[in-house]
């Protein structure tokens, strides 16, 4: 017992937080899946049918609608950010997050593509590219992830931007000057995504190639250290036998002198004669 008062240690015996904000790993632990994080992923993919009802609404070229349905998916990418930067800033990575988060980031866009596309209002060729490169990097990921990590790059981040954008401004009814717009800031991430592939296939190449000497640099070398105690061993082992064999040797007694062995059988007298 310290003697100090609970209500001394951070209220009534609670943990108390450290100054700052950040959670310790207890209250992690206590918060498990419900934490901040996880609850703003879950948000984001509870928005997918619902910013796909509100898109498609009156056959989908209902200004009002289209309006409320832009404001679903700008809520949507806003949590994107937010529950990304609680997780790692608060320490509240769990494995639920590492497969939502990811699954619900690729449910939102793939929705919007998707839909845009169904409507006529943005082409197939480019809701294809954006998919198969989104899907393409995310099997990839799990191609190299037992030799390491793709770190997301800055120009991945400044990709989902640009994507972000020019899909929220197809989801708005533009018209005029605006639509032009949209169309170029399309093409912008349609250029980043195809770029920040590329590099991500080139940074998964030379992992996996990383990753793969190094396991053979460590199988060789196990296999030298495995020799090399096989081949001490037996050395050890030549050397005991060397050395039992002199130790027997050296314990058998010598033949006693022929004038000794008299002496011991005719007694001192006789011997002195």
């Amino acid at each position: 017992m310290t003697g100090v008062p609970a209500s001394a240690a951070g209220g009534s015996g609670s943990t108390p937080v450290p100054r700052g904000g950040k959670l310790g790993a207890a209250a992690v632990n206590q918060a498990g899946l419900w934490n901040i994080a996880n609850i703003l992923t879950m948000v984001r993919l509870l928005l997918v049918p619902g910013f796909v009802m509100l898109l498609l609404h009156d056959g989908g070229y209902d200004p009002v609608w289209r309006s409320f349905a832009w404001a679903a998916f700008a809520i949507a990418m806003i949590t994107d950010v937010f529950d990304g930067h609680l997780a790692r800033a608060y320490n509240l990575v769990t494995d639920f997050g590492k497969i939502a988060d990811p699954i619900a980031d690729k449910a939102i866009m793939g929705a919007a593509l998707i839909s845009l596309s169904w409507l006529g209002d943005l082409p197939w060729w480019i809701t294809g590219v954006i998919l198969f490169r989104e899907l393409g990097i995310t099997l990839m990921r799990f191609w190299v992830i037992r030799h390491s990590v793709i770190p997301a790059s800055r120009g991945g981040k400044v990709k989902t931007l640009a994507q972000g954008i020019a899909v929220g401004m197809y989801v708005l009814a533009l018209t005029g000057p605006l639509a032009t717009l949209r169309f170029w800031v399309m093409m912008a991430a349609v250029v980043l995504t195809v770029v920040t592939g590329l590099d991500y296939v080139r940074q998964a190449v030379v992992l996996r190639r990383r990753g793969l000497a190094a396991e053979r640099a460590a199988a060789a070398m196990e296999a030298v250290t495995a020799a090399a105690g096989v081949d001490g061993a037996a050395g050890a082992r030549t050397a005991a036998d060397e050395a039992d064999g002199t130790a027997e040797g050296a314990a058998e007694p010598l033949g006693e002198p022929v004038g000794e062995r008299v002496a011991g059988s005719r007694g001192p007298a006789e011997a002195e004669r």
